[in-house]
């Protein structure tokens, strides 16, 4: 297991702006406003040749309403698992009530605790970290997350507080552990990340009924008899028309970046609301990534019997672009329809990354086209030169027509049991 550096503090003190920094890209969404990071973000980090989780919060807050007391719940429980805490503080405002009570709810966990100043951005500010003593959390490390001064210093102190002698230290080389990964999109408010926390076990992800809660995409591994899955809860995509300018611009980008590096998306869509136009868009983006898809039908249960077929028709005709990818009826509130997820996952995976023999490819070339010749040209020979998804070269002695190269990735699908996995097929001419 990697050590686990965990970063909180009271809101709008720069523990985004730090995670970026450390990271060196922007992986989570700053904007200057109160309570922008709801859920944690676990990223990895290597410095030194060491690698180590670094979790982003959403920090602690002493009052709150619902959504607030979800979010420091999120906080607290990233640091029961942590090697290290980070607590940070703005020397720019100096110690607040929220600093004291923040350092308090820290050091009752009994963890190592390194106490970040943040915005030192010159010497000038140097002198204002000195009152943060009185918090109790030790001598305070000056950084300016914003302009990068002291990062590098303050890389190596993390480093030299989490390995020790007797520690097996984690390298970057172990990073790559293998698991599936698989992309949780849709609307706003439609359940993704209540579907999300029933996938992992547990409470994860912020859920609340607001459209927007979550702001950027939170990953978790899952051990599953399947083997290793990384559900990427994202935020929700709405029309460009609605997006605001900066923090929901950033969101939306990150659930972008999160749908490229996917394996498998789960399109989530609210039953009761039926496919509408967005989730064909989004629907749009996951072909354009390549990856196979499962449509996720949740909230099923509030759906009269009478509408049900009504609400089947209206995804098969908006999204027949993803061919015939599963459709999963679930209610993730209680968990209903759950239990056909993982199944439907692993068939998925096992049709993206099927290889098919030259041999066996050509045999099946050489009889679709005795079923059925092609009105021009003629395929001599085919290989497959990639998988993620299954990619086809087809070598022709003319054009092949666009309706005939859907019949050959037809029968190519049914004579391998390709199932619904995505398909690339290519033709040179000679």
């Amino acid at each position: 297991m990697k050590p686990k550096v965990v970063i909180v503090g009271r809101p709008n003190v720069g523990k985004s702006s730090l995670v970026n920094r450390l990271v060196g890209r922007r992986v989570t969404v700053v904007e200057e406003q109160r309570g922008v990071t709801r859920d944690r973000k676990t990223v990895e980090v290597e410095w030194r040749g060491i690698a180590f989780d670094l979790i982003d919060t959403g920090g602690w807050l002493a009052v709150g309403d619902e959504l607030e007391d979800k979010v420091s719940r999120q906080a607290d429980l990233a640091l029961d698992e942590a090697t290290l805490i980070l607590l940070v503080v703005d020397t720019n405002v100096g110690v607040m009530d929220e600093d004291m009570e923040a350092a308090r709810w820290v050091l009752r966990k009994g963890k190592p605790v390194l106490l970040v100043a943040n915005k030192v951005d010159d010497e000038q500010h140097m002198s204002a970290i000195w009152e943060f003593f009185s918090l109790g959390a030790g001598e305070p490390f000056p950084v300016s997350a914003l302009h990068g001064r002291g990062s590098g210093d303050l890389l190596d102190r993390i480093v030299d507080l989490i390995s020790t002698e007797e520690d097996e230290v984690v390298t970057g080389e172990d990073i790559d552990d293998g698991a599936l990964n698989v992309a949780i999109v849709g609307r706003p408010n439609v359940g993704k990340s209540t579907l999300f926390n029933q996938l992992i076990g547990e409470e994860r992800a912020v859920v609340h009924d607001m459209p927007g809660t979550t702001r950027d995409a939170v990953d978790t591994v899952v051990d599953t008899p399947e083997g290793l899955i990384r559900f990427i809860d994202t935020a929700g995509m709405r029309k460009r028309a609605r997006t605001e300018a900066g923090l929901e611009t950033y969101s939306v980008l990150r659930s972008l970046q999160a749908l490229d590096r996917a394996d498998i998306a789960l399109l989530v869509i609210d039953a009761t609301a039926g496919a509408t136009g967005q989730d064909q868009r989004l629907a749009e983006r996951i072909s354009a990534a390549g990856c196979p898809s499962i449509i996720i039908l949740n909230k099923w249960e509030l759906v009269e019997t009478e509408e049900r077929p009504i609400v089947l028709a209206g995804v098969a005709d908006k999204l027949a672009f993803l061919g015939d990818a599963p459709v999963i009826k679930t209610t993730a509130l209680s968990g209903k329809g759950m239990h056909r997820i993982l199944p439907a996952l692993n068939i998925a995976a096992a049709d993206y990354v099927k290889r098919i023999s030259t041999g066996t490819l050509n045999r099946a070339i050489r009889d679709l086209q005795v079923k059925h010749p092609a009105p021009t040209g003629r395929i001599r020979y085919a290989v497959q030169g990639a998988v993620e998804p299954p990619t086809f070269t087809l070598f022709a002695s003319g054009k092949i027509s666009s309706t005939y190269l859907r019949y050959v990735e037809r029968s190519l699908r049914e004579r391998f049991d390709l199932g619904t996995t995505p398909l690339r097929i290519r033709v040179r001419v000679d």
